[in-house]
Formats: structure tokens, sequence, C-alpha cells
């Protein structure tokens, strides 16, 4: 069964319930449910779900790839699927894709998302996509694999850098607590 509106906002009720200060960042996202949103379509373009996945490799590194498209370094995610049943599902269905590395080698710390980021995503004129938001809710992982196959349409590498190569604060903290 795919993945349902009614998930997303259990899923963002609950990330809220255990990080409040982010409620008045996170309430155009609430904002979007309400207002009858698909933020499961990849075509709902005022903002749609995306699920990123936080690899930590057994020395605490946290694996990134380099995104073709993007031409930028970022940790491994993307857009939901019909067979995704949860975003902790498509986070790491999105981690194996685009680095090969197997899904019974990945554990996730918890269902919860480790973080949630909006973002915006530039207009792509070859996919007939506008400016756009993405909601990435972000799951903490852990692997003793490395990378096997990337995922050459999408991505050009891959990396272990450290956890304090965390780009965003709030998700650097984070990582570092629950690798502890």
């Amino acid at each position: 069964m795919a993945i349902t509106a009614d998930h997303i906002r259990t899923t963002l009720g609950d990330y809220l319930d255990e990080h409040p200060e982010e409620k008045d960042s996170l309430a155009p996202v609430v904002e979007l449910l309400d207002a009858g949103a698909d933020l499961t379509s990849r075509k709902e373009f005022r903002g749609h779900a995306t699920a990123g996945a936080i690899l930590a490799g057994p020395d605490g590194r946290i694996l990134h790839i380099h995104h073709l498209a993007l031409d930028k370094w970022l940790l491994p995610g993307g857009h939901l699927e019909p067979q995704d049943e949860t975003l902790l599902d498509a986070a790491r269905r999105e981690l194996t894709e685009e680095t090969g590395i197997p899904t019974e080698t990945v554990t996730p710390i918890s269902d919860r998302p480790v973080h949630i980021d909006v973002h915006p995503i530039p207009a792509n004129d070859a996919k007939g996509e506008p400016d756009h938001q993405h909601v990435d809710f972000r799951f903490l992982f852990r692997t003793t694999a490395d990378v096997r196959q990337l995922q050459t349409e999408e991505v050009t590498d891959a990396a272990w850098r450290d956890v304090d190569t965390l780009g965003d604060d709030r998700l650097r903290h984070r990582v570092a607590q629950a690798l502890r």
C-alpha cells in the first residue's frame, strides 16, 4: 500500500511532539496537508514529500553522494514511489538504489525521522518542473557495508565524511547525539 497523507501527517505530528521548537518552521507543511495537498505526488509543486537517508558507517562517518542534476554533495534520498509503504521504507529504498548498499545491511536508528527539512528545488525544464519545495523526511541508519554500485543516472560519486561536515546545525547535532 502506498504512502498516504495520513501517514505523512502522523509522522509529522510525532516528529513535532518530539521537537515542538520546529512547529513554526513546519507550519506551512501542516497548512498544505490541511488544504488537501497531495504531498505524495511529485506534481504537487507547492511542496511534496521526499525521503532522505543519513547513513553512518562503523566509524561514525556519514555517507554523502554527489548528485548529478544538482551538481552538489548531498545525503542519499529522493521522491516517493507507489511501492513505498512508509517514509522510512522510501528512505531505505532510495539509499539502496543510489548506492547499491543492500537493505538487509542497513538498520534504522528509529522509525521516526531524525530531521525534517524543507528546501527549495530549482526549476528543471527538461522534466517540465517549476521551482518547488521538497519536504525531506530524513531517517538515520547504521551499516557495516560499503558503497557497491552507484546509480549513475543520478549519482556521480560517494564519500564517507565526518559528522561535523553536515551543513545543517540541527541535523549535525541530532546525528552526533544519536550516534554516541
